[in-house]
């Protein structure tokens, strides 16, 4: 399960969304999410799931890594579904009816578009990690947030705080995962047995993970100190980020893109 988890995994390669200005795909990641959850139609939410498949073929991104990536939240969108499933009315007959329960044909509809919604939203901003290398993320978000150090906020370092967050989660995952492993060799019941036996099981594997992760932040810091690491301050760059023409063209394809899935909420306001 734990193998299933690829936030923070950066898979290298040479295509357009590779390419592409971080700082753009970070303001159409966000744009996307706020796209994906004003439409309110199966309509606006299918062509957000076409873009989305379209953008990770063009990216060359395997559909199985989506599917692996989606395998831990299954228990998060089937709790989502059956929340709106069993709690939004309609205004007809309702389909099933037991006890309290009332399942009606908009509960069924609105459950199945939150679920899609759910799904396009992890793949969505797993598309962003997986095109995009930690420093170059790094260097978008500290240039877009660039403004608010005017009012002398720590912009340069809330930026690698971020990505350095960002980049040990899989490195965390490998290691509960060993220390997992560890555990079971030597007759740990990790997978068995009540709720609240499973609980104090925990309890071996998060202090040895919590020290494990302490080392590596203290690591970490003195590897920076080393390197003469003081913040933003005077900082240069080996690749300075530059909008091209084909950054240009992407962001109007953005815009375009963007624009008609919104249409959809007013061109078909019944669907």
């Amino acid at each position: 399960m734990l193998r299933d988890i690829t936030i923070g995994q950066h898979f290298p390669g040479n295509s357009v969304v590779h390419r592409c200005d971080p700082r753009l795909k970070l303001i159409a990641t966000i744009a996307y999410i706020v796209v994906l959850y004003s439409c309110g139609n199966a309509v606006g939410v299918a062509l957000s799931v076409l873009l989305l498949v379209a953008l990770y073929a063009l990216a060359k991104i395997p559909y199985k890594l989506i599917l692996k990536s989606l395998r831990p939240i299954v228990p998060i969108i089937i709790f989502t579904s059956v929340i709106n499933l069993f709690f939004i009315t309609g205004e007809g007959e309702p389909l099933v009816s037991f006890w309290i329960f009332k399942i009606y044909p908009e509960g069924v509809s609105f459950a199945v578009l939150m679920a899609v919604r759910v799904i396009a939203l992890i793949a969505g901003t797993s598309l962003l990690t997986y095109t995009t290398s930690p420093v170059v993320l790094t260097d978008a978000i500290e240039n877009l947030l660039r403004p608010l150090a005017k009012l002398h906020l720590p912009v340069h370092e809330f930026a690698i705080i971020m990505t350095i967050a960002l980049r040990f989660i899989p490195t965390l995952i490998d290691e509960t995962e060993k220390i997992m492993n560890a555990q079971k060799a030597r007759g740990a019941q990790l997978d068995t047995g009540k709720l609240s036996q499973r609980m104090r099981a925990l309890v071996p594997i998060l202090i040895p993970l919590f020290l494990s992760a302490f080392r590596r932040a203290d690591e970490l810091a003195m590897a920076m100190e080393c390197r003469c690491y003081r913040g933003g301050d005077g900082r240069t760059r080996l690749k300075v980020l530059r909008f091209t023409r084909t950054d240009a063209l992407c962001a109007l394809f953005c815009v375009v893109t963007f624009g008609i899935i919104l249409a959809t909420r007013w061109i078909f306001p019944n669907l």
